[in-house]
């Protein structure tokens, strides 16, 4: 024997198994301390069975042998899974086709639900029954080469661990850790239930299709637990579903935990809670539930405690009104009731179990006790029915678990029939050796388990991948209160995988009901979803499921609900003030149809009409003394151009386009010139008039009609000149401006800075010079004051001209073109008004002034 082998022997000596090294014989001090069944057969299976839930305290004071100890609450449907595996042993042994010279046996043990009674228990089973085993028989192949078990996951690893120094295998037909598909770690252990990983993958698949984005989850003090909330965390990866906490319900001290865990419960603000935990612990946990009396949440149950008895009970019923369960796949083995109802005390002598059933189930005593009381249980008489019970041990409409531990014993008895089935020279061992059926080693048991493929008597291929896995399949269940107030569990959708890639996931809302009863999806969110316009910013120290909801910038929007970021506009697009689409921007450039543009038009044709009325009025008195003396044909030509600089304030309103913005800044730097060069030749002549009045003066010869018109064409030829070039070098051209947010400005971009720069200039030079000859023929005699009013005109023009600047940089979009429009009308009003409102208040209004004597008074 190895080293690991009598490790384990020492570990196992509360079955009473030791060997000592020096002794030439192996000797089995005790039996098993726990109730067993047992048959005998070729082939002994074993089977590990939690038929009570409570196991014994043990006796830790070691001053003596300790007495046997009784482990208590009986579980009708564990029990319900022991006769099961005796129905399929059975079954077997009546098919002439499966295992037809050969016959099963089993030794079925009960586990307590604890690991130091289930390993206890495997130790018991595959070291035989018989009190003293000779040395002969101390090396040999166990009694039990194969055990169908253990129940929970936790147990399971026990016993592989235990057991895998033996190659003693086993099948388990619940434990659902996905750390036992470890084939190095578990190569004996194999399995008819699928791994947590799949349930794991369904129930990420559930909550992302019904949004719960923020849940709770509850786990077990074990591996089960553990290692399936281990796997749910690493299937939410990369996911927007987030954990609001996660409690552990413990083994011991739960008189000050649970409480603690139910309060978290209570007030987290997630309403779905998933549980990866055994029906004992949760039945500690719902029981303070129910105190709690916490009704509003949606639970979602793990296979484990979905159909176990605990939810029958009429305190927890409302409670669990509308849990969803990811649940095993029901399957329906005929004539199993039938067999499960045929239990009768006259079995007690092979199964120890059944007068603990019968007392249970029907409440009598199967015990002849005198000195019992009289309130003690009545005598059983031993022909109660089990045809008129309804409980969980007779109900087979939800054969989960019970149809997995069927299945396990015929992959069992299918890996025997293949190793029958084996022919000399072409066996799988050494030299193509076939087993010896007269002695069957676990080993062997074990190489044919790994290939079986076959189907069930209900029609289920079943076989397993290269990590001793079957094929997932699961129910998903919903539990409802039935019309006689009995918890019923509808299948409302199934998932199933093949080789590990998800398949299929249905399930039909309309059926469901939710929890709490209500027929509506549940909300389990962290924040409200962000609606269209805004995005979500995740709140600082809490889960991406916990944010804000911002609104999206201007020019950005979002569309959909939930949106993480906002989408910028494309160009030429903006958002709409719900940030929720994009519109077209509003394309903006002052135009005739809006108040501006309306009042500035106005403006401009009343400066023109105005102009009109005045060369009218000019006209019709020409020959009158006042229009003659100020040089009727430069007072023509100075309101010709005003008129031009009215007019051209109307090319600067409207669309711009390419002949427009060319035409409004020549026409608007030509017509200036044009009248300041008129005003020039009007101030020049006044003054150089009267400086001429000196005796023997003839320089008045040198300012004629003439050479005045010759100065305004050259001064007016500059201008054209330098407009010429500008058109020719860098016209001015429209353009569109990013102006305010929403907006697209349309203006006419100067082209050439210095272009533009030289005829504002030139018109501000001609202006400066106007205004220093004006100053200096202030002292004019008071009946000929045209340099005042020329004066005062060219005041107002610089005025304008030089606020205009700071005021056309800083105006915002049309309202730039708006600046230069008002700056033209003003100054040219200013003109006209100056220069010509005295004059025409005497022609029109003071006529008797309008006379030579009145002229030359002075």
């Amino acid at each position: 024997m190895g080293v690991y082998t009598w490790l384990w022997l020492w570990v196992s000596m509360d079955v009473g198994v030791i060997c000592g090294l020096a002794e030439s014989t192996c000797r089995l001090q005790e039996t098993m301390h726990s109730q067993s069944v047992y048959k005998e057969g070729d082939v002994i299976i074993g089977g590990l069975f939690p038929i009570h839930l409570q196991p014994p305290e043990p006796n830790l004071d070691f001053t003596q042998r300790a007495a046997p100890l009784q482990c208590q609450n009986f579980e009708f449907r564990s029990y319900r899974w022991l006769q099961s595996m005796i129905f399929a042993v059975e079954e077997i042994n009546r098919n002439p086709q499966l295992l037809p010279n050969l016959t099963l046996g089993y030794a079925l043990a009960d586990t307590c639900l604890a690991e130091r009674t289930v390993l206890s228990a495997a130790l018991g089973l595959v070291t035989g029954k018989d009190p003293v085993v000779t040395s002969s028989r101390c090396g040999r192949t166990p009694k039990v080469p194969v055990i169908v078990g253990d129940t929970r996951s936790s147990g399971s690893i026990v016993i592989a661990r235990t057991l895998r120094g033996f190659d003693i295998p086993m099948v388990s037909y619940a434990a659902t850790c996905a750390c036992l598909g470890d084939r190095q770690m578990y190569p004996t252990f194999f399995r008819t239930v699928p791994n947590d990983t799949f349930k794991a993958r369904a129930i990420a698949r559930m909550l992302r299709l019904f949004g719960w984005t923020w849940v709770g989850i509850v786990m077990g003090d074990d591996d089960y637990g553990r290692s399936g909330v281990q796997l749910l965390l690493e299937e939410l990866q990369n996911s927007e579903v987030c954990v609001a906490f996660s409690e552990v319900i413990p083994k011991v001290n739960l008189e000050k935990s649970i409480p603690r865990i139910v309060e978290t419960l209570r007030h987290s603000t997630a309403k779905v809670i998933i549980i990866f935990a055994s029906c004992t612990d949760m039945n500690a946990l719902l029981m303070e539930v129910v105190r709690q009396n916490m009704t509003e949440k949606q639970w979602i149950a793990s296979e484990l405690w979905s159909t176990s008895s605990i939810n029958s009970s009429p305190t927890i019923l409302p409670l669990l009104h509308g849990t969803i369960a990811i649940d095993l796949q029901k399957r329906n083995i005929q004539g199993l009731r039938s067999f499960l109802t045929g239990v009768r005390p006259k079995d007690l002598p092979s199964d120890p179990f059944v007068q603990e059933f019968w007392e249970t189930t029907f409440g009598c005593s199967l015990r002849s006790d005198p000195t019992l009381s009289l309130s003690a249980r009545p005598q059983c008489t031993g022909s109660e029915n089990l045809d008129d019970v309804e409980n969980i041990y007779t109900d087979v409409s939800q054969l989960r678990t019970t149809y997995n531990v069927y299945k396990a014993v015929y992959a069992i008895a299918h890996a025997i029939q293949n190793m029958l089935s084996c022919q000399p020279g072409d066996g799988p061992f050494e030299n193509g050796g076939c087993p010896d059926v007269t002695n069957l080693q676990p080993w062997q048991i074990l190489h044919y388990l790994r290939t079986i493929n076959f189907t069930t008597p209900v029609g289920e291929a079943t076989h397993y991948d290269e990590n001793g896995e079957p094929l997932a399949a699961f129910d998903i269940i919903n539990w409802q209160v039935g019309a006689q107030g009995m918890m019923e569990f509808v299948t409302v959708g199934q998932f199933d995988s093949v080789d590990r890639s998800p398949r299929k996931f249905d399930i039909d809302e309309k059926r469901v009901i939710w929890g709490g009863g209500q027929n509506e999806v549940p909300v389990s969110i962290c924040s409200m979803p962000c609606p269209p316009g805004t995005r979500k910013a995740v709140q600082k120290g809490k889960p991406i499921c916990c944010f804000d909801c911002l609104p999206c910038a201007e020019g950005e929007i979002s569309n959909t609900t939930g949106s993480t970021e906002c989408l910028k506009c494309p160009d030429r697009f903006w958002s709409n003030a719900a940030r929720t689409t994009c519109i077209p921007k509003e394309v903006e450039f002052l135009s005739f149809q809006e108040t501006m543009g309306i009042i500035l038009a106005a403006l401009s044709v009343s400066g023109v009409v105005l102009t009109g009325c005045v060369i009218t009025t000019f006209f019709f008195h020409q020959d009158t003394p006042l229009v003659r003396a100020n040089n009727a044909e430069l007072s023509f030509l100075l309101l010709l151009s005003l008129s031009l600089c009215f007019l051209c304030a109307l090319a600067f309103i409207g669309r711009p386009s390419l002949w427009s913005c060319m035409l409004r800044h020549t026409l608007f730097g030509i017509s200036f010139v044009l009248c300041i060069s008129c005003v020039l030749s009007r101030t020049v002549v006044v003054l150089v008039a009267f400086r001429a009045s000196v005796p023997g003066s003839n320089i008045m010869r040198y300012f004629g009609p003439v050479q005045q018109r010759l100065a305004i064409s050259l001064c007016t030829s500059v201008q054209v000149l330098i407009c010429v070039l500008w058109l020719v070098l860098s016209p001015p051209i429209p353009a569109e401006i990013q102006g305010r947010a929403a907006r697209i400005v349309l203006k006419c971009d100067v082209g050439s800075v210095a272009g533009f720069a030289c005829v504002l200039g030139y018109i501000g030079l001609l202006a400066a010079i106007c205004f220093l000859l004006a100053f200096l023929a202030r002292k004019l005699p008071d009946n000929f004051n045209e340099a005042k009013f020329i004066i005062f005109s060219m005041l107002i023009f610089c005025a304008v001209w030089i606020t205009f600047v700071p005021a056309y940089v800083s105006s915002p979009g049309k309202y730039t073109v708006a600046v230069e429009i008002f700056a033209i009308l003003a100054s040219s009003y200013g003109l006209l008004l100056c220069i010509f409102a005295p004059k025409c208040y005497i022609i029109l209004l003071r006529p008797d002034k309008n006379t030579k004597k009145k002229m030359m008074a002075k």
